[in-house]
């Protein structure tokens, strides 16, 4: 929570409550709750830091619980991910912004996220992906609510009156906002922007904080962000966390921002790791500006910079839900500069990294997508705004070189002088980030042993190679020769090894994969894929939800296990679709792409393998051409350009692109007989594209 967050929201009506609890069942809960406040012993002290290598945090910034619970299982555990946070889980003020989570009313776990039920539910599910919850904590105030209220589960309150929970005296004597942050005991005892502030002096108050605490971890959270730490003083917080069961087994990380004040984060490290805000404002300055070579000059950044906190203190990140909105750091809106600066932390040895994913917003104070009833929608990516950025490939892959590099030093350090870097962590993997308009293209020496890598920030490893990005060779010196294009990165792990599995925790049944992508020149709001793998059942429509992946493109990658293909088509979630004209897209390969009805194999992520499309006929004729249009170009003269034997069965020709996405083409012997789909004509995308039967699918059948 940063110093200058709204403290009014104004009441939605008609929002339904999950529950109403009558005053004295919550009395007796939140005594229960209380009384099993044990204290525990001064050295049973929290996680310093995440524990390692699954040391990244994904922050699903007002997710559901049970959206949460769908992607630990779906993306979090998969990927790597030791741990994901979830926003404030007690009742708080009702309204549609952002921040009502932040201003709490009781501590019953009801919100418009979930019921409790659901966030034990989530809970079990994360740890079953082997996903450890981290619960946002808000312990420094009640609500800003100067007239009171109702809250979300029905609780009703006053400014400076919980009925059942506090009372006017468990709150401290100040009451109005702080005036000076040069005053300790203005910022620690006055309101921050009117959010009643409670007496955490008081041991009846640190008691019912700590009940708090102890409800969620006996519902199985293994730590908490806790928020506004530096406006509690730090004998306070530790009177509190000493009545904290399980302290050994949970991961704490506070949020106090530096600044030039008295109060400084060093006074609360007995509790665990510190928001290091300081990072995150350098990233903005280094890759808001395009020149970031600084970042690894030196030492680097990190612990020998001024003002830093020791790495096993840290906790950093590229933004959080306050600095996004308060331009303080670089936000989803800054594209690819935010997302090198992410690849960057997680591939640099600082700290514990957070990777924040929330929703687009034009309105800072604009809360997520809202049901009628006042609930939040279940997110799903390429819906409703969600950003999904722990999800995007570039991001999610970048965890697995984390979890594979984890404890290696920095080496092979190269920079340009300006707008490009390159490093190793020992041998284990190596990263080059061009934050500069231009492609580099050079050798780079590594530790890497020698072999055939995949680069993760566009591919993963298949049983054949990778599914994108093609292959980078690391010769016996420990070289390897690539392009990096402008604003682009490449990094190589020995996890992700081409041919290989990718290193990192693969799920049951994982075999060889499929990424498809689909073009958004639909203008949809979202997209899903409705698909079958093989002959198997259909998932249940609309389908699943894709990704952003690059500008212009989403995309999901499907694990095909023993299946050579999938059928599939696509639709916005209200019933409009892209079902190739009810046939389908009937699709093999690593990669697919389907734009206006083209199916291709180049990822349209990466850098280009070549700007043509080669298709392959299936065909019994002695002889076959191809007549075609590139775009919205003239058509060959008929009968088009003879085509070529590629291999038993096919005929094949290779065609020039130039700055179009597809060809349009019919077929024909030479003698009058043709294949025209119908009378529809093919569609067909870049790369090595089949066209058999009918049907269009990616691949070459000759390899």
């Amino acid at each position: 929570m940063t110093d200058h967050r709204h403290a009014e929201a104004t009441a939605v009506a008609g929002v339904r409550k999950r529950l109403r609890f009558s005053a004295a069942i919550t009395l007796v809960a939140l005594l229960a709750a209380f009384m099993t406040a044990l204290p525990g012993t001064s050295s049973d002290r929290a996680e310093a830091a995440a524990p390692g290598p699954r040391d990244t945090t994904a922050v699903l910034f007002s997710w559901t619980w049970n959206a949460i619970a769908r992607e630990c299982t779906d993306n979090l555990g998969p990927a790597g991910y030791g741990f994901v946070q979830t926003s404030p889980p007690q009742e708080h003020v009702q309204g549609s912004e952002w921040w009502t989570y932040y201003q709490p009313v009781s501590y019953e776990v009801e919100s418009r996220l979930g019921t409790r039920a659901e966030f034990k539910a989530m809970v079990d599910t994360c740890h079953s992906a082997g996903v450890k919850v981290i619960a946002d904590a808000v312990v420094n105030h009640m609500s800003g609510k100067s007239a009171g209220g109702t809250g979300w589960a029905g609780s009703t309150f006053q400014h400076y009156d919980y009925p059942g929970i506090y009372q006017s005296q468990d709150f401290h004597s100040c009451r109005r906002d702080i005036a000076s942050y040069q005053n300790r005991w203005e910022v620690q005892e006055c309101n921050l922007v009117n959010l009643s502030d409670l007496d955490t002096g008081s041991e009846y108050v640190r008691g019912r904080i700590a009940g708090y605490l102890n409800d969620l971890v006996g519902l199985g959270v293994d730590g908490f962000r806790i928020d506004a730490v530096k406006h509690i003083s730090a004998a306070d917080m530790q009177g509190i966390m000493s009545k904290v069961n399980d302290r050994a087994r949970l991961y704490i990380v506070q949020e106090v921002i530096r600044a030039n004040e008295p109060i400084q984060p060093e006074e609360y490290l007995s509790n665990g790791d510190i928001h290091e805000f300081a990072y995150a404002r350098k990233l903005k300055e280094a890759f808001g500006s395009g020149t970031i070579n600084w970042l690894i000059s030196g030492a680097g950044i990190g612990p020998s910079w001024s003002g830093f906190l020791q790495n096993s203190n840290a906790a950093v990140f590229v933004d959080n839900h306050d600095t996004e909105r308060n331009g303080e750091t670089l936000s989803y809106r800054d594209g690819s500069s935010y997302d090198l600066a992410q690849i960057f932390t997680l591939a640099w040895n600082y700290g514990s990294p957070s990777i924040h994913s929330g929703y687009e917003f034009s309105n800072k104070e604009a809360g997520p997508a809202l049901a009628g009833n006042g609930e939040v929608i279940d997110p799903v990516c390429g819906q409703n705004g969600w950003t999904c950025k722990h999800a995007q490939t570039s991001i999610e892959n970048m965890v697995g070189f984390r979890t594979a590099t984890y404890g290696s030093a920095i080496s092979n350090r190269w920079d340009n002088g300006s707008n490009a870097i390159a490093f190793g962590r020992g041998d284990k993997g190596f990263v080059a980030i061009n934050r500069g308009g231009g492609s580099i293209d050079r050798s780079w020496q590594t530790s890497l042993p020698a072999g055939s890598y995949c680069n993760v920030i566009v591919g993963t490893p298949t049983s054949s190679g990778c599914s994108a990005g093609g292959i980078v060779t690391v010769d016996s010196s420990g070289r390897f020769t690539a392009s990096v294009g402008g604003n682009g990165a490449l990094a190589l792990h020995v996890g992700a090894k081409a041919g290989g599995s990718g290193g990192v925790d693969p799920g049951p049944g994982t075999g060889a994969s499929m990424t498809v992508y689909h073009s958004t020149s639909k203008g949809w709001s979202g997209y899903n894929m409705h698909y079958r793998i093989g002959s198997g059942a259909w998932t249940a429509a609309p389908g699943v939800g894709m990704t952003a992946a690059c500008t212009g493109w989403v995309s999901k990658t499907i694990d095909l296990g023993t299946a050579s293909g999938i059928t599939a088509a696509f639709n916005n979630g209200s019933g409009t679709w892209d079902n190739n004209n009810g046939a389908d897209y009937v699709v093999t390969g690593q990669v697919v792409t389907v734009n206006n009805g083209a199916v291709g194999s180049t990822n349209p992520c990466g850098t280009p393998s070549s700007s043509t499309t080669t298709v392959y006929y299936a065909t019994s004729w002695s002889s076959a051409n191809i007549h075609y249009r590139v775009g919205d170009g003239a058509w060959t003269q008929p009968p088009g350009v003879g085509m070529t034997n590629a291999c038993a069965g096919w005929k094949s020709k290779s065609i020039d692109l130039g700055s179009a996405s597809s060809i349009t083409a019919a077929f024909n012997d030479g003698s009058g007989t043709w294949d025209n789909h119908g009378g529809q004509d093919y569609t067909i995308g870049a790369g090595s594209v089949k066209v058999a039967n009918g049907t269009v699918t990616a691949g070459n059948p000759c390899s």
